[in-house]
């Protein structure tokens, strides 16, 4: 019977061999039980070997390991490159079954690929596999589950530091609410026995080893996705771990090193570091909010030695701190893809945490010969608003009216960039809002209406931020007036024949005195295209009735007068003028 039984044995190996010779196998070369430090080494062998891939391996340790391989060029690999001396002594084979998620190369699974043919290797002097053959290592076991004891007796295992991690972990899959204290207590067993029931495990409250290793592997999967490992840029005097699977190195353009998308992510990274005082942390606090990469919703914050910004809209998230410490500014800037929060807020918390400012700081002259261009500031865009319009005070608070189009679909609206303001009073059907800034404001000069209607052919100018703020001051246009009433007969519009441009809309139309005879329109009808010297605006009638509506009781209308000198007619214009800004 026994001879039977072998010969049977026999036979069915032999049909199985076929199956057996195309089984997967890789060459595990190192384990380590920290995250970066394994993608550091898998970075390293991977500059002077091919295949190289990284796994979990459950536990909190991280495996590299050569392959996919069948198992006959896997030994042959194994024994070439012990040999070579290009990976350790006790490197051993293993199979599929011992890996968990990938962590090396980011985004890949190469648990799916077929295996890689060996050709070269196979070529090898067989003499020396042959004399490497006889030290190969058996193939550890993939890790069973357990016990209830046993699996206490792992967790009694564990030292401070692993029982604190898997508090952390519980806390960030949103089981376990209480301190991070390494202490399992009533808190911690009823966040463990909620985690295994959603997992579909028993509730006991004790984590089996497996169930350990699968925790932290969902802790940590965030991380291994963007390659979050160890960073040091000298140039910047900045160590800190950085998702360098997800960004690279761009260039250096003072005061940022800028880390730009490696991928279709989006993901961008910018170390800070200057030299400076406390009013140069305050500039770059200021200037770093007229940035695209810092919307304008968010939190922000600043205190003597730092300042800390946040913006989200336009798709994205950014989060920027820096500090002034020894006469050195350093900090950074993520800028993050909205709708992956999860893996946002734990990539920043590493960065965060992770974050030491090193001796040295970036040379202010970095990047001095970097293109130039007014949009730009130090290589990075400054944010601007949809629609730039102008507009004029009219009382001593600081209400400005401009056209009703200057705020159709805005979120938020500025004058002169910096003050925020809210429509106040609204007249679509003749083009009119009036605007109330959110904190009062002290104007220079305020619009005073004429009385009457102008002299047909008189002189007027026209002030507005003709080129949406770019020159810093309102241009006049010069025109004259050309008809009392619009080209349909509308007697509240006066045509002025004068060519603005779009930014000029909503902006005082002065007389040769000073006196405001109107406010300039946009073009009446898109689907005309009149001549460029042919404008309207609406004449101080409909602009005493919609301020009266609006409970606003305007000052003394301006009587007639000499002419003013050009010089004083365009000091009235910049004193009275208003940028209007619409933003997304």
């Amino acid at each position: 019977m026994p001879r039977l039984f072998a010969a049977f044995v026999i036979f069915v190996f032999g049909l199985l061999r076929p199956a057996l010779a195309q089984e997967v196998a890789w060459v595990q070369v190192e384990a380590h039980p920290s995250l970066l430090t394994a993608q550091e080494r898998a970075s390293q062998f991977a500059g002077r070997l091919a295949d190289v891939n990284g796994f979990a391996l459950g536990g909190g340790w991280y495996g590299i390991a050569l392959g996919p391989y069948t198992r006959p060029d896997a030994e042959r690999v194994l024994r070439v490159y012990r040999l070579q001396g290009q990976i350790p002594q006790d490197s051993y084979v293993v199979d599929s079954g011992a890996f968990g998620q990938q962590f090396w190369p980011v985004g890949d699974n190469a648990q799916l690929t077929a295996p890689v043919p060996q050709t070269p290797l196979a070529q090898t002097d067989p003499a020396s596999e042959s004399t490497a053959a006889s030290v190969l290592p058996p193939q550890p076991a993939a890790i069973p589950d357990e016990t209830l004891a046993e699996a206490r007796r792992g967790e009694r295992a564990l030292d401070a530091d692993g029982r604190r991690a898997l508090q952390v972990a519980l806390k960030a899959a949103g089981f376990y609410a209480s301190s991070i204290d390494g202490s399992f207590g009533r808190g911690t067993r009823a966040a463990m026995s909620d985690w295994q029931a959603a997992r579909g495990h028993e509730p006991t409250g004790v984590l089996t080893t497996r169930q350990r290793q699968s925790l932290m592997d969902e802790y940590n999967a965030p991380l291994i996705s963007v390659g979050m490992r160890a960073h040091t840029d000298r140039r910047a005097g900045i160590t800190m771990q950085l998702p360098m699977g997800v960004v690279k190195f761009s260039h250096y353009e003072s005061p940022f090193a800028h880390y730009d998308a490696a991928d279709d992510l989006g993901v961008r990274v910018l170390l800070i570091s200057q030299p400076g005082d406390q009013a140069t942390l305050y500039g770059l606090y200021d200037i770093m909010q007229t940035l695209e990469i810092v919307p304008l919703e968010g939190p922000r914050s600043r205190d003597g030695n730092s300042f800390t910004l946040e913006g989200r809209g336009k798709g994205v998230v950014s989060y920027s701190e820096a500090k002034l410490t020894a006469g050195r500014i350093k900090g950074f800037t993520l800028i993050w893809p909205a709708g992956d929060e999860d893996r946002r807020s734990r990539v920043l918390a590493q960065m965060q945490a992770s974050f030491e400012p090193t001796e040295g700081v970036l040379d202010p002259g970095a990047g001095a010969d970097a293109p130039q261009n007014v949009d730009l500031i130090s290589g990075l865009t400054v944010r601007k608003p949809k629609r730039s319009r102008s507009g004029f005070y009219i009382d001593a608070s600081g209400l400005v009216l401009t056209t009703s189009e200057a705020v159709e679909g805005c979120s938020r609206i500025t004058l002169d960039h910096d003050y925020p303001a809210q429509v106040a009073a609204l007249d679509a059907a003749h083009g009119l809002a009036l605007l109330r800034p959110e904190q009062a404001l002290a104007p220079m000069t305020v619009a005073r209406l004429r009385s009457g209607e102008p002299r047909l052919q008189s002189e007027v100018a026209v002030s507005g931020y003709s080129y949406g703020g770019l020159l810093g001051a309102p241009t006049l246009t010069f025109g004259t007036v050309a008809d009392l009433k619009g080209l349909a007969g509308e007697p509240e519009l006066t045509r002025l024949a004068l060519a603005p441009l779009p930014g000029d809309a909503g902006g005082p139309v002065f007389d040769t005195a000073g006196g405001v005879v109107g406010l300039l329109l946009p073009p009446m009808n898109d689907s005309q295209r009149l001549p460029e010297d042919v404008s309207f605006a609406a004449d101080t009638g409909v602009i005493r009735a919609m301020l009266s509506a609006a409970g606003l009781e305007i000052g003394t209308e301006m009587p007639a007068s000499t002419p003013l000198p050009p010089d004083d007619l365009s000091k009235l214009a910049l004193g009275m003028t208003v940028l209007v800004g619409c933003w997304d």
